[in-house]
């Protein structure tokens, strides 16, 4: 912990008998603090009696205590004693890096506190007392002591410039009027100093509603921001989900397509597997029947051949194709071109709504533009606080280009 840091009571640095600085620190079970020698002294006269007490709050203590050094005491006493000496040390008083240094001291310079206009000189403390005590420098003038001082004495009377000059707008001393600024307009350095002072004020009071104007205006550009931040958000969660349900819809009507293109397979493919059942079938029957005419053409039982001959010439009907047929032609060209067509005007009407929202970006691009066209650094003029006038007039077209941002949707 620093040194400067460390704050106690004064009088905990003190001893109770002999009442200066203690030295070597010891402290006594009840708490008081005493120089070693000290309270050593006073319980070597208690001795006779047995019985030691302490010299602050009168505790007694039997037998006599063993004391030992306080060190934490020590150590704050030694560091109090230290920031004293340098307290007193003149090291302080002489002049260092950027201080104005005595005109009169001699050898090593002191700091200067003051300056005489009239002596034109610097002072320290010692070497100014002759100012406040002795009525030769009653008329003195003493003024805070600067390194560029020289700079506000005539160079030519060798005098303190204290008037102005407003006819040439310089600074003179009081010999400079009684010369060539005989008939010019002159007052003195203050009496200007206070009709400025006000022209500053009005000045700072218009710099200060030109700046709330300017925050007032970036305030409601960063609320533009954000609103077009929000809007933009807004409207491309909207897309995304316009464009994830038209998704969904699409592939439910894809679904359903394929469900009617497979069903009408199926339509057909099942009617074709009934005739072919149906053909084989006949097929098989007209197989036995030419099977049995042929074992019949070949019998010698002529009665028999008789008896089923009548049978087996009795035409079973199967010389006519099925009265159902399949469409051995089936096309789905339909399909084809409906799809086609309902391809045709989703992009058409994808393209007509897209290019109502294009004019609405390419605006919006077109703005940004504008506004970085009207891009400067603002510059202050150092004499009167004001803004250049020809940025200040550019800058005045920037509300113009926001009310784009404005107009958005």
């Amino acid at each position: 912990m620093a040194e400067s840091s460390i704050s106690v009571d004064q009088d905990q640095f003190s001893c109770p008998v002999c009442l200066d600085r203690l030295k070597d620190p010891v402290t006594t079970t009840c708490g008081h603090n005493f120089c070693k020698l000290c309270i050593n002294g006073f319980w070597d006269q208690e001795d006779v009696k047995g019985v030691y007490s302490c010299p602050q709050c009168r505790e007694t203590f039997t037998p006599r205590p063993v004391l030992c050094r306080n060190n934490m005491l020590a150590e704050m006493v030694e560091k109090q004693n230290k920031t004293e000496l340098q307290a007193v040390s003149p090291a302080h008083c002489y002049a260092g890096p950027g201080d104005v240094e005595c005109d009169s001291c001699i050898g090593r310079k002191r700091k200067a506190i003051n300056y005489c206009l009239v002596c034109q000189a610097s002072y320290c403390e010692d070497h100014l007392k002759p100012h406040y005590q002795s009525p030769a420098f009653k008329k003195h003038k003493l003024v805070e002591p600067c390194a560029e001082l020289q700079e506000k004495i005539c160079s030519q009377h060798d005098k303190p410039i204290e008037i102005f000059c407003r006819t040439d707008k310089s600074f003179i001393c009081y010999l400079c009027t009684m010369d060539e600024h005989k008939d010019h307009d002159t007052v003195a350095a203050k009496t200007e100093r206070m009709k400025k002072q006000n022209d500053v004020k009005e000045e700072q009071m218009k710099s200060q509603q030109t700046i709330q104007e300017k925050q007032k205006k970036v305030q409601e550009l960063r609320q533009t921001v954000t609103t077009i931040k929000r809007r933009s958000q807004t409207a491309v969660d909207e897309s995304e989900k316009i464009f994830t349900e038209l998704i969904s819809s699409m592939e439910k009507k894809r679904s359903e397509v394929k469900k009617l293109i497979r069903a009408q397979e199926k339509a057909e493919l099942s009617r074709a597997e009934r005739l072919l059942n149906q053909l084989e079938q006949e097929i098989a029957d007209l197989k036995r029947r030419v099977t049995e005419l042929e074992q019949l053409s070949h019998t010698h039982d002529h009665i028999h051949f008789l008896q089923s001959f009548p049978s087996l010439c009795v035409s079973p009907g199967y010389e006519d194709s099925p009265s159902f047929t399949v469409n051995q032609h089936l096309s789905f060209d339909g399909v084809r071109k409906s799809l086609s067509d309902l391809k045709k005007r989703v992009e058409e009407i994808c393209k007509e709504e897209f290019n109502k929202i294009l004019p609405q970006a390419a605006a919006l691009q077109k703005s940004r533009e504008d506004l970085l066209q009207y891009f400067c650094y603002l510059t202050l003029d150092p004499n009167t606080g004001n803004y250049d006038s020809q940025k200040n007039h550019q800058l005045e077209i920037w509300p113009k280009a926001l009310q784009v941002f404005r107009t958005m949707p």
